[in-house]
């Protein structure tokens, strides 16, 4: 409980601190990927999720949206998130300006090495995840986190109240989903995860979620995601003054 509360805390502060400097770059979004690495996820699935982010980073219509902007370049941010006890910073706050600057931004990724931990805290990956806009460097009309896990929190903070207080704070939260028809520590497939995001983790003006029926096709629809809030229109609200 101590934790918990500590947890939601922390985004008090991060709210009261929050400000714009002069000297921040401006970028047409700030995006963090927030990717669930619990031991739900075997080996061959970890692979498939990793690779997934690599070649949707490096795709034409993912470059084309990005120079697509006022700025013509984005902010990213990837983290890797399993119970209250980890989340982890991959690779920190990257300006993506070019298709090079995919390229080495793909290619760090693909170095990185793999971690698995056990439980499941969305809500506080979305803590994590928020407070990485504190100090980025950088500003933008839009800020956005983008989280993507096979289950539901089963540690932790609920969802629905961190991502409740995310958006207050002008962050749009948008949701990847993954829905595996197979059994999970001998527990049945969750085959409403999907409902579980749309009503717990989602949220924020024109937040959406994409589902991935597999980590098959999981590259697939994390392309297609990055795509549509790279070029959103819709945007989260001015971060505090």
């Amino acid at each position: 409980m101590k934790r918990r509360s500590a947890l939601i805390g922390s985004l008090a502060a991060m709210a009261a601190s929050t400000t714009a400097r002069a000297a921040d770059t401006p970028v047409d979004l700030q995006l963090v990927l927030a990717v669930d690495v619990s031991r739900s996820i075997d080996e061959v699935e970890a692979e498939l999720q990793r690779r997934g982010y690599i070649e949707a980073l490096t795709n034409d219509r993912v470059i084309d949206a990005i120079l697509s902007g006022e700025h013509r370049r984005i902010a990213l941010c990837y983290t890797e998130w399993a119970g209250t006890h980890y989340q982890a910073v991959v690779i920190d706050w990257s300006v993506i300006d070019s298709a090079a600057g995919a390229r080495r931004f793909a290619d760090k990724l693909a170095e990185a090495p793999r971690a698995s931990q056990s439980w499941t805290a969305v809500g506080a990956a979305l803590v994590h995840a928020g407070q990485r806009f504190d100090a980025s460097g950088f500003t933008s009309k839009r800020r956005v986190i983008d989280i993507s896990g096979d289950g539901r929190t089963n540690d932790g903070p609920p969802a629905e109240i961190v991502r409740d207080k995310l958006v207050a704070m002008g962050i749009v939260i948008n949701g990847l989903p993954v829905m595996m028809n197979r059994t999970n520590f001998g527990r049945p497939p969750d085959l409403t995860l999907d409902k579980y995001y749309e009503e717990n983790v989602i949220g924020g003006p024109g937040s959406f979620m994409i589902v991935a029926d597999n980590f098959d096709h999981f590259g697939r629809a994390v392309r297609t995601k990055l795509v549509r809030e790279i070029s959103s229109v819709e945007g989260a609200l001015p971060a505090p003054a």
